[in-house]
Order: structure tokens, then sequence, then C-alpha cells
């Protein structure tokens, strides 16, 4: 199944990187956020990526220009030029790159690849989100219920310990526990091919009425995902990434 990744925005809450390369460009143990997503999509056998570009687009362009001379071993001949790849990290993706401008919003930025997708439907995620969704569930979810959109809805961590009181008397501590209450939405987006349709143009927002529109019309069903998930929003968020990558990565398992 073909994959769109969004991955266009400003980054402005993580601008210690961001004033120099794009969001999905900050590295999580030496690679990419974006190369981490793309890998776990892969990981499922959906290697067909289309990549939403906006803000320093010609940046994320370079990295896969030169991806292999980045990411594999390799030996050069400088009398010739000649190049000799090892495949060290050689990967069998696909990837369309398709600058889909600065300042357009998320639903824009799909209703763009409208063409590249055609009559199918696709999976749809955020260039900044880390998570260990079962993508094969995820797919027989969306074939089993026959409506037009899935999202995947995650319990987000906490940003602060978390007690259980009993009166005064401390039952349980936590210390920035997974949520036990409350849905939000995670990405990893089953769409049908009629759901572009829905999207106005480049000023309407994913997240506001193509979303809606469908939630009204009862073509919005949720895949409740209880496992790993985590953005990355801010400097913290990826320093908690980098150091969950340094003990066993989470989203690969």
């Amino acid at each position: 199944m073909k994959v769109i990744i969004l991955a266009g925005g400003f980054g402005t809450r993580i601008s210690e990187y961001t004033d120099v390369i794009p969001k999905p460009m900050v590295p999580i143990g030496g690679k990419p956020i974006l190369w981490h997503i793309m890998n776990t999509f892969g990981s499922y056998n959906h290697s067909d990526f289309y990549l939403a570009l906006g803000y320093k687009a010609e940046i994320i362009k370079d990295y896969f220009l030169n991806y292999h001379s980045l990411n594999e071993d390799f030996s050069i001949d400088l009398s010739d030029g000649n190049i000799i790849s090892h495949e060290k990290y050689s990967k069998d993706w696909k990837v369309t790159l398709v600058d889909t401008g600065d300042n357009t919003m998320t639903g824009g930025r799909v209703k763009r690849l409208k063409n590249y997708i055609g009559k199918e439907s696709c999976l749809i995620t955020y260039g900044d989100g880390l998570a260990n969704v079962d993508l094969n569930e995820l797919l027989a979810f969306h074939k089993n219920h026959g409506k037009m959109v899935t999202v995947t809805a995650v319990r987000p961590p906490a940003r602060f310990g978390e007690l259980e009181l009993d009166g005064d008397k401390v039952l349980s501590f936590q210390e920035k526990p997974q949520l036990h209450s409350g849905w939000i939405n995670g990405g990893y987006f089953i769409a049908n091919h009629e759901f572009f349709d829905l999207i106005e143009g480049d000023a309407t927002m994913l997240e506001r009425e193509p979303l809606e529109q469908v939630s009204k019309a009862g073509e919005l069903m949720a895949y409740r995902h209880e496992g790993f998930w985590q953005c990355m929003d801010t400097k913290r968020d990826q320093e908690s990434l980098e150091l969950l990558w340094k003990n066993g990565a989470p989203w690969t398992s």
C-alpha cells in the first residue's frame, strides 16, 4: 500500500534543530526520525513512499539523492571516480518527493498527492511520530469495517508523574506513565481514495473539516493502539526518543 508522510511543517517548537533542518530530519540514533518512520512501514512491506515536503524541502531531497553514500559503506577509485557500494544499509524503498509548499496545511498537502495515489486506498501519517503499531492488524481492521477512513487512536504519555490517591494515602506512584484515560489522534491513518475529494485545498487542515465530515457521516473508525507511541514536538521529546533508542527502540518491536 502507498504511504503518504506529511513532512512539510515548520516545527517551530523544536527550533533548536529546525532553524537549520526540517523537523523530519531531526536525528534519533544518528538517523532522521523520518527514516525511522519509513523503516517501520518497510518492515511490514509497505515501501512505496510519498513525502509531502514544504519547509526546507531541499534538505530532505538532498538526503535521498545522496542516500547510498550517506548510509552505506563504499569504495571509491579516485583515479577514475568509480564507486563500489557495499550495501550495508540497502533498502528496497521507492521514494517520491513532492514539494507541496511551505505554507500549505496538512489537508492541502494530502490533496496535492491525489494524482500520485490514484484510486487506491493509502496509509497517511505524520513525519514526527514513532510507534510500534501492528500495521497488519491496522489494515485488517480497516478492511473489516468497510468505512472510508481509519485513524489510529493512542494514549499519550503523561508529562508529569501520576499519583493514585485514597484520601491522603498514595496507593501508587508512576513517573510519567502512559495515560490510562482518553484517546488522541496518533496518525497512522488508512484512507480510501474518496477521502481526497473532501479536502478543499491548500488552506484545509486534515484534522478539521475533512475528518470532521467523515466523523459526522459515520465513516471514521478508530483503531485502538495500546502500545508505544510518542511524537517529537520539543527538544525534550527528541532527547527522550534518543534515550529510548539507546535502550532498545520500542518502535522497532
